[in-house]
């Protein structure tokens, strides 16, 4: 079983395409490039992959149907795009092995925090621990997220520290696909 993350997939959200410069000519094409993606690297159907916010933008039948063609098992943190009142329909939560807007998980030994948003002091993040993160996209905010990151690794002069990394959908590094966290920690 592998363990992937991936945030911000915004599906059915016309003005994405724009706001990220999202190589798509549609909101079709992008959902189905973004369902092509995720089923192309998630076989395993033990697989486990977080959605770490902003799914999607319809209601809870649209949100059934686009969990149904994403393989593997599926798992949220809440975004501020995502609607708590589609998150209360029985039938969606029956697609997600769990929902919460925090967690702190473990993917082969290591310590993940889970989070839509950046945390910069996140749980141990002097010791080592991981940090995954969206809703920044591509944008000045990570620009300044990113350069708080290298401010704290200056200062403890350590390489385990501050491991944060934003998977966000449009991030280059991501390319619309869901990653393992070696993935993620290669860049």
């Amino acid at each position: 079983m592998t363990i992937r993350y991936i945030a911000d997939m915004h599906f059915d959200y016309d003005s994405i395409i724009a706001y990220d410069n999202r190589p798509f000519d549609s909101v079709e094409e992008m959902n189905e490039a973004l369902i092509a993606n995720w089923n192309c690297v998630v076989t395993d159907p033990e697989d486990l992959t977080w959605i770490l916010g902003d799914f999607c933008s319809g209601d809870a039948e649209r949100w059934c149907e686009l969990l149904s063609r994403l393989n593997g098992r599926k798992a949220l943190i809440l975004g501020n795009h995502d609607d708590p009142s589609v998150l209360n329909a029985e039938a969606v939560r029956a697609q997600l092995e769990d929902v919460a807007e925090y967690r702190e998980i473990t993917d082969q030994g290591r310590h993940v925090v889970l989070c839509h948003y950046p945390i910069l002091a996140f749980r141990d993040h002097y010791f080592g621990w991981y940090h995954l993160y969206g809703h920044v996209h591509a944008s000045y905010e990570w620009n300044v997220t990113e350069n708080a990151k290298r401010l704290l690794q200056r200062l403890y002069v350590r390489d385990d520290v501050c491991r944060m990394y934003n998977v966000g959908a449009m991030i280059p590094a991501m390319g619309y696909t869901p990653r393992s966290l070696d993935e993620i920690a290669e860049v």
